[in-house]
């Protein structure tokens, strides 16, 4: 038989129901501005009707209805989407990072302006035509010191720029360690809170948004891949569960290395190891903070169990803003160096050391020259023009490190304008008069010089390097734009999804409101029927 009282019910059911949808949707609403929130909604579902089928069943009709009930809350987010987001992410935060490292470059090589390399190259060329025409006058010879005093400044003042933003950059490979250590303690201490929660049958939709947020930052770092682990228990089929985060190479392949366990619940940390004796990046570990916290010396990780090494920076294949760092800062490519900063400091070397000191260089014909200081003792001396600054390791040709930082302009000339040797031998004499050998110093710029291989002239060389440089700038850049284009319409297309629209949610909270007043009005048509059957009925004769 049914019940006196089956509307009340049912109408009570429905206020339940719309209530929760009305809390959800003023959830949603208040945190329409909040990053990573993913709006939720809640999935209504039928009560049972009444009665159940069987043989005693009461013997009306047919089944009746009895109501709405508020099913689990869960978030509005496409796996697929985010997927897509860090894949995309992990592109545009290495492309955005060379960009910016190159563009430092850039802005220190500072060509094509008035106050580069070139022009003061080309400003020293035009005191030594200066110097031909007056090989006697001091006026002309102080200006040839100062011009060549300037030109060493500024290959001292570059490489030392250089230098100097290289250093910075291995302070943020340092930041960038810390902050990928941080993300992946963070990731798994979420892990374990939804392994404590899901087993019960709750969704926690609000620990899952953080989690995503912490892991899209990640990817800006390295490449990952990320695998559900179910939490078991009455979990819900709609439940994420706890996250694996593996290493992943350029194409997203899977390299081997856990750097968060969702089964075990643990996480592994980075630690990047430098070389000794050049300072560059030459080891890349991923282990257990414990195992990394008993090893002070990264030597002692070698070989053990559970660490992961990577021996150099191929071997790391996993593109990301962590890379194009250690790409910018330098690393060793077996007994090279390589990397953004080591090959242009390099460049600057090896075109001072072959201009300066090569076979046929400006030093060489400098020393062939005849000075006024010579001509007047009747001895010719060979004095160089430029010297090399006194260091730990003396510039030779086996060792032209540093040569662009330790250039200089000789003491000799420094001290004495006369050893300028502006004039050629010819038949055995020199005169003062004679300043051909100016003009052969000043044409050094056009000789043919052997640079490491390459045979130019020492114009030709830096044009080379700039243009190289230039080239990678206008790719990067590129790389850059188009990474960030396809990373924003994906994350259109995610906010589309998971985003909260305010119109929207105006809307369904005027559709839950009216089902709600309905309800509350079919509730009220049930009481005034309670009432005209107990308080009005049976009252004939009084």
């Amino acid at each position: 038989m049914q019940s006196t009282f089956h509307g009340l019910e049912t109408a009570r059911r429905a206020i339940n129901a719309q209530q929760t949808a009305i809390q959800t949707t003023g959830h949603n609403i208040a945190n329409a501005n909040t990053p990573g929130y993913s709006r939720q909604r809640v999935n209504f579902s039928q009560t049972e009707a009444f009665p159940s089928p069987g043989f005693n069943k009461p013997n009306i009709p047919g089944q009746i209805g009895t109501g709405v009930k508020a099913g689990e809350v869960e978030r509005v987010r496409e796996a697929f989407l985010d997927v897509q987001y860090r894949a995309e992410n992990n592109k545009h935060g290495y492309w955005d990072n060379r960009h910016s490292a190159l563009e430092k470059i850039e802005d220190i090589m500072n060509e094509p302006t008035e106050d580069g390399l070139a022009q003061t190259m080309d400003r020293f060329w035009e005191s030594l035509q200066d110097l031909n025409a007056n090989p006697e006058d001091s006026g002309a010879r102080s200006v040839v010191r100062q011009r060549g005093v300037a030109l060493a400044e500024t290959f001292n003042y570059t490489y030392n720029s250089l230098e100097s933003i290289q250093k910075d950059y291995k302070s943020e490979i340092g930041v960038e360690t810390d902050r990928m250590n941080s993300l992946l303690n963070q990731i798994n201490d979420i892990n374990k809170q939804v392994a404590r929660i899901e087993p019960h049958g709750d969704l926690t939709n609000d620990l899952y948004d953080k989690r995503d947020m912490l892991v899209d930052e990640l990817s800006q770092y390295v490449n990952i891949s990320v695998e559900q682990v179910g939490s078991g228990g009455l979990s819900k089929e709609t439940a994420d569960g706890k996250y694996t985060i593996k290493l992943a190479d350029e194409s997203g392949n899977d390299t081997g290395v856990t750097l968060v366990n969702g089964r075990d619940l643990e996480a592994n940390q980075f630690r990047v190891s430098y070389d000794e004796d050049t300072g560059l990046v030459d080891n890349i570990y991923v282990a257990s903070a414990k195992a990394l916290e008993n090893s002070e010396d990264v030597s002692d990780l070698e070989g053990k169990s559970g660490v992961v090494s990577f021996n150099s920076l191929e071997d790391f294949n996993s593109y990301g803003k962590f890379r194009a760092s250690m790409e910018a800062y330098g690393y060793m490519d077996g007994e090279e160096e390589a990397g953004l900063f080591p090959e242009m400091m390099q460049a600057l070397d090896q075109m001072v050391h072959t201009f300066i000191s090569g076979e046929g260089g400006f030093n060489e014909t400098h020393s062939n020259g005849w000075s006024l200081y010579e001509i007047e003792n009747g001895e010719h001396e060979g004095f160089d023009f430029f010297d090399f600054a006194s260091g730990d390791d003396p510039i030779t040709e086996d060792n032209i490190k540093g040569a662009a930082q330790r250039l200089k302009v000789s003491d000799d000339i420094l001290g004495d304008l006369d050893k300028i040797a502006a004039a050629s031998e010819v038949d055995g004499e020199a005169f003062s008069g004679d300043g051909s050998n100016a003009l052969n110093l000043a044409n050094v710029k056009d000789a043919d010089l052997d640079f490491n291989g390459t045979t130019t002239n020492v114009q030709s060389y830096y044009q080379g390097v700039i243009g190289d440089m230039a080239v990678s700038t206008n790719e990067a850049n590129r790389m850059a734009r188009n990474t960030d284009q396809l990373r924003e319409s994906v994350e259109d297309r995610r906010q589309s999804v998971s985003g909260v629209s305010l119109d929207e949610e105006m809307s369904n909270l005027i559709q839950f409101q009216h089902a709600y007043n309905a309800a509350a009005r079919n509730l009220t048509v049930m009481d005034e029927m309670l009432d005209r059957i107990i308080n009005g009925m049976g009252v004939v004769g009084r």
